[in-house]
């Protein structure tokens, strides 16, 4: 059986085993899509009763997790640079995805646009201001608060080193394998897909299970991490803007409203609701870029760009060791948590990249999935947080910098549009770019769910995709109120501990499943 129309015309060596039944009009992959669903639905009532309990859980985990599996998380990261690195380079780099004569299903604009909505989301709104700041008043690696100007180097290439290589080599790695054994293997668009070199026909059975459970598990815990910051941030700009009540309460009434907003993009399906969505984010992001650099300080942020992709390179391999730490702040409650939450997205991340790459070749994947996205993300970091930086090393102004420092990180982004001309008009746009942000991460996110608890159709009912997108907004309702923001990480470390195992053994099954391509 294939799982895809494409995937259909290309040579497999391996069997597919499907036991999909239907429940009350679902099409489900049992028994996954019942643990799955059914644990995620008990965590969720658990959470909102035992709400002081829960936080106490989840400040636990964060903490016991930074402090002692750091060393796991920077390991891995790194290996999965290293192989995106000698994938492009060898001779695995011409293989097509979907097959030699393979066509591609989207444009290049739409096919980035996409793939950098999808991999971002609300991250580069919520820390592309604060980020760089933070790391400028209280610099890693030793350097000296009071050396201004290596502070404000290392402060943004602190940051590209956690947006840059690292975090897209993780949904590459993902990606390519999705893509390999869905399109050139004839195998359902499920993370078990990937494994199944190393497990054989028990990628059916119980092991298989288990691996995509955890994969729905990171997904939904991962989104809720990015949602929950979404959410701190729009309610921070709907104070900002309008003077509305910026607490808790209204933290879930916009995630009840932009969740019922996402369900009407779930119900229209990938071209009509993911693609215009992350077509119309690229185009809000660039023109708020772009509106930075002309009326900020201009030269100042072109500068920036070429010194901070010297500095990130310079500093990479001191950033990428985890021997002798002494910046331990930096490196747990930063670095680690990162990795962890990359991690944690890469079932979404990758899972959605793959379905949109069909008809590219290996090497032209990786580059576009590793080197464009860290380019993008130097280019916004050096506009936003450098001239946030300069705004404060160089024109005195301290708004950011109080903000960071009086822990109102939510508001970093607005406080810096302030000091610009015409700030309440790109304030506003600032606002709505992060709701259709967040938008497009819960929809693209429960259409990935959907496909792995549907055992890999990309057709499953419309229902499957509702539930799962509903529950994106509960769960992180629940950590919001269960711990707030330290919560929110917990739970993108807790679930990106176990699925770090399963991406390194992944690493060793795509290698398997690549030299067959080459015979």
């Amino acid at each position: 059986m294939k799982s895809s129309e494409d995937s259909a015309h290309c040579d497999t060596d391996y069997e597919v085993g499907q036991d999909n039944v239907s429940i009350i009009g679902l099409d489900v992959h049992n028994p996954v899509f019942v643990i799955a669903a059914s644990t995620i639905i008990l965590f969720v009532v658990f959470s909102l009763m035992f709400q002081a309990q829960a936080a106490e859980v989840f400040t636990g985990a964060r903490g016991w997790i930074t402090t002692r599996l750091d060393w796991l998380f920077m390991i891995s990261a790194n290996i999965f640079v290293l192989l995106c690195g000698f994938l492009i380079v060898s001779r695995f780099g011409r293989i097509r995805i979907g097959g030699a004569d393979a066509k591609t299903h989207y444009s290049y604009p739409s096919w980035f646009a996409m793939m950098f909505a999808a991999g971002v989301g609300i991250g580069l709104m919520f820390y592309g201001v604060l980020e760089p700041m933070t790391h400028s008043l209280n610099p890693p690696l030793g350097i000296a608060p009071g050396d201004s100007e290596a502070a404000a180097g290392l402060g943004v290439a602190a940051t590209v080193f956690h947006w840059g290589l690292h975090a897209w080599a993780i949904y590459a790695v993902v990606g390519l394998a999705l893509a390999i054994f869905h399109y050139n293997k004839g195998l359902p668009l499920t993370m078990r897909s990937a494994f199944y070199p190393l497990l054989g026909e028990r990628v059916w059975g119980w092991p298989g299970h288990v691996i995509d459970i955890l994969a729905v598990f990171a997904t939904l815990f991962g989104l809720a991490t990015s949602l929950g910051l979404g959410a701190q941030q729009t309610a921070a700009g709907l104070n900002y803007l309008f003077g509305l009540p910026n607490d808790t309460n209204m933290q879930i009434i916009v995630i009840l409203g932009i969740t019922a907003i996402a369900l009407v993009s779930v119900v229209r399906g990938m071209d009509k609701g993911v693609k215009v969505l992350s077509e119309i984010n690229m185009a809000m992001a660039v023109g708020l870029m772009i509106f930075v650099i002309i009326v900020g300080p201009s030269w100042s942020i072109i500068s920036n760009i070429f010194t901070s992709t010297a500095d990130y390179l310079f500093y990479l391999p001191a950033l990428s060791n985890w021997v002798g730490r002494e910046d331990t702040a930096f490196f747990h409650d930063w670095t680690t948590f990162y990795w962890a939450w990359w991690v944690a997205w890469s079932p979404f991340v990758g899972m959605f990249i793959a379905r949109v790459s069909h008809g590219r070749t290996i090497r032209e994947f990786i580059i576009a999935s590793l080197l464009v996205p860290t380019s993008v993300g130097i280019i916004w970091m050096s506009t936003f947080g450098g001239a946030a930086v300069d705004q404060y090393m160089h024109e005195g102004y301290t708004g950011v910098a109080d903000a960071v420092r009086s822990s109102q990180i939510e508001l970093a982004l607005f406080k810096f549009l302030e000091e610009l001309p015409f700030s309440g008009i790109s304030s506003a746009l600032a606002l709505v770019l992060v709701i259709v942000f967040f938008v497009t991460s819960m929809d693209s996110g429960s259409l990935v769910i959907d496909t792995i608890t549907a055992g890999g159709k990309i057709d499953a009912p419309v229902a499957q995709r509702i539930f799962w997108c509903t529950f994106e907004g509960l769960v992180a309702i629940a950590l919001m109120l269960g711990g707030g923001l330290a919560a929110l990480q917990a739970a993108s470390l807790a679930t990106g501990l176990p699925f770090v195992l399963v991406l390194l053994a992944m690493c060793v099954s795509l290698m398997r499943g690549l030299r067959t391509e080459l015979n």
